[in-house]
């Protein structure tokens, strides 16, 4: 069961704030990390570093995850993407 504050929901019921900080924080350096991982990963490829290329690739799946649990956390506390419909 959700419990809320009566501040996080407006008159009509909708969401007050789309994301928590700490969330948006997490989905923008998380994006950021997934570019660079995929953009070196494909440079080390080229060049045949392959263990470089796997440690790239643990990596962007991590990052990867974070976002997914950012995600998460938006839609269980009632303002992510799918909360408002």
């Amino acid at each position: 069961m959700m419990y809320e504050t009566p501040e996080q929901r407006s008159e009509t019921g909708k969401p007050m704030v789309q994301a928590t900080p700490r969330d948006v924080i997490h989905i923008r350096l998380a994006s950021f990390v997934i570019f660079f991982a995929v953009a070196v990963g494909v440079l080390t490829l080229i060049v045949k570093a392959y263990v470089l290329t796997a440690v790239l690739a643990v990596i962007a799946v991590i990052a990867v995850i974070d976002v997914l649990f950012a995600v998460r956390r938006q839609r269980r506390l009632g303002r992510g993407p799918r909360s408002t419909g």
